[in-house]
């Protein structure tokens, strides 16, 4: 995958925290601040169809009324 360069300003104590961080792990810097944005994204990702979820187990009487019950797995 092609990269593109990001350039973000942080203060002293961020950077230094992502540097410790990032040597901890034994990567770089820049490999850290990828995976925690892939982290995040994945969490979002995760929160979004929890609450889509809930969000259908609340109405689905609603939907049963307007639509019937008879969906692909339900009869």
């Amino acid at each position: 995958m092609a990269k593109t360069q990001l350039n973000v300003r942080v203060d002293e104590c961020t950077a230094a925290t992502a540097r410790a961080r990032a040597s901890q792990r034994g990567i770089s810097v820049n490999r850290y601040i990828e995976e925690l944005v892939q982290q995040d994204a994945g969490e979002s990702g995760r929160m979004f169809v929890e609450a889509a979820a809930d969000f259908m187990k609340q109405y689905e009487a609603v939907f049963a009324d307007e639509f019937g019950t008879e969906r692909e797995g339900r009869r």
